[in-house]
């Protein structure tokens, strides 16, 4: 490889595109990753290289300096991905195209693993010891070890241990996910990090349907009349002014008739109050 080409080709790469990503390339399996290149063909660009070859880049490009300073910090085997489209598409779409792995002590954990209460088809014997070395409570329930309650047993981003990979092994469970991982990614001067890409759509959904429903509340309640609340205002304006009008009796054409409607109603209850009497 000629270090200076590629680090030249990497910094046009950083210049060319408005959404830079690292990527962490970590245990990704060669034929997933052409098969996710190939899906990506034409949206974004995966390029792997040196990690100080990559460093090197980004000192060459001013717009790379805030996302130098997350590149640095990685721990992982890196790589960069650059689009010009949405990143949060981008990074649901790489969410969406992992597949759950096994695994082995020294791997890293992609998320908060828990371990459910309820019963497991493990015999009672060893296997009960096991389970208690990394903290869950276990007893035997018809003929086989129970889960007594759920537990975190690795945090996002602990190491797992040899302990909690056998323990996976045993319940059959594939924490792991196979598939690329969008740490951060730097668009119009600003860094997202994986907290912030990773949106549930259903729930983003629902904040924006609140949203309007909270904007809609504040324009009719303070009569703040715009192009989509002018109708409900001007419909809440005649209920009251018609609540109004009936209450104190004032003579309006629009609601005489229920005023007199209403004096016929309060007469004849005065008149079965004056009968019992």
């Amino acid at each position: 490889m000629n270090k200076e080409m590629e680090v030249l080709k990497l910094a046009e790469i950083m210049e060319k595109y408005s959404a830079i990503g690292i990527l962490d390339m970590h245990k990704m399996p060669a034929r997933q990753l052409q098969m996710i290149r190939n899906k990506l063909h034409g949206i974004a660009v995966i390029r792997m290289s040196k990690k100080s070859l990559i460093k090197r880049a980004m000192e060459k490009t001013d717009k790379m300096s805030k996302l130098r300073e997350d590149f640095e910090k990685c721990d992982f085997e890196p790589a960069l991905l650059a689009t010009n489209d949405n990143p949060f598409k981008i990074y649901k779409f790489l969410k969406d195209n992992r597949s759950p792995a096994s695994a082995k002590a020294g791997d890293r954990a992609p998320k908060d693993i828990s371990i459910q209460q309820g019963p497991t088809n493990l015999p009672p014997g060893p296997a009960i010891s096991t389970l208690q070395k990394v903290g869950l409570k276990a007893s035997v329930q018809g003929g086989k070890i129970a889960i007594m309650k759920d537990k975190i047993v690795c945090k996002d981003g602990e190491i797992i241990t040899q302990d909690t990979a056998s323990v996976f092994a045993l319940l059959k469970l594939e924490p792991m996910e196979i598939g690329l991982s969008l740490s951060s990614v730097f668009e119009d001067g600003v860094i997202y990090g994986k907290s912030v890409l990773d949106v549930n759509t259903s729930d983003y959904v629902n904040m924006m349907i609140n949203a309007v429903h909270q904007a809609v509340n504040l324009s009719v309640n303070t009569g703040y009349p715009t192009k989509e609340t002018i109708k409900i205002i001007i419909q809440k304006a005649f209920i009251e002014t018609r609540a109004l009008c009936i209450e104190t009796n004032a003579l309006e054409k629009d609601f005489i008739d229920e005023i007199l409607k209403k004096a016929i109603r309060e007469a004849a209850a005065l008149e079965m109050i004056n009968k019992e009497v």
